[in-house]
């Protein structure tokens, strides 16, 4: 199990990647989303959550050979943008950004704090769906019913804190079915 210097803390890191995609242009931008969500995963309130969940759901932490912070989003699946992946057979999991025109576009009409939030928020999501799939493997039914379970339990415990919460928690479930922006959200196996 996950001892409590936080282990899974070590397997987070930004993935290398490729300069030559569509979204190289704003490279920079990339490059600090990605740095920003490897702090948000990494942070040592976040960690003992995981913890706790690994533990509750009996949930090995060896499973879990690699987190990548991808720099530049997946490509779109059936429409959808990925938000994670997880490879079981290979314990590695794949955290994706939001696109720079869905971030340039939530900005705008939610500020720059607010963004901040969410796509921290965001990531903390992907990984809980993407850790409880090493469990679940392929049933994404209880996978998105656990991460929706825990995901609330995570954000009051920070409901304290910041009462924005509560909404973005909305916020990142419900735009899964629809969203104001140019993509929609989904979790993938």
């Amino acid at each position: 199990m996950l001892q409590q210097n936080h282990l899974l803390s070590s397997k987070i890191k930004i993935a290398p990647q490729n300069d030559h995609t569509p979204f190289s242009k704003h490279f920079v931008f990339y490059k600090n989303y990605s740095l920003f969500i490897l702090k948000v995963l990494r942070k040592s309130s976040f960690q003992e959550f995981l913890n706790y969940m690994l533990i509750s759901e009996d949930i090995e932490e060896k499973n879990v050979n690699i987190v990548d912070v991808k720099i530049f989003p997946a490509p779109r699946k059936n429409g959808f943008n990925i938000i994670g992946k997880c490879d079981t057979f290979r314990g590695r999991i794949r955290i994706y950004p939001k696109t720079f025109n869905y971030c340039s576009a939530f900005r705008k009409k939610y500020g720059k704090n607010y963004l901040f939030t969410f796509v921290g928020n965001r990531a903390r999501a992907a990984l809980i769906h993407e850790l409880l799939h090493l469990k679940y493997i392929s049933d994404e039914k209880k996978v998105q019913e656990l991460t929706d379970i825990y995901f609330s339990r995570y954000m009051k415990k920070r409901l304290e804190k910041d009462s924005n919460l509560i909404s973005l928690h909305d916020l990142i479930f419900t735009s899964k079915k629809h969203t104001p922006f140019e993509g929609k959200m989904c979790y993938t196996a």
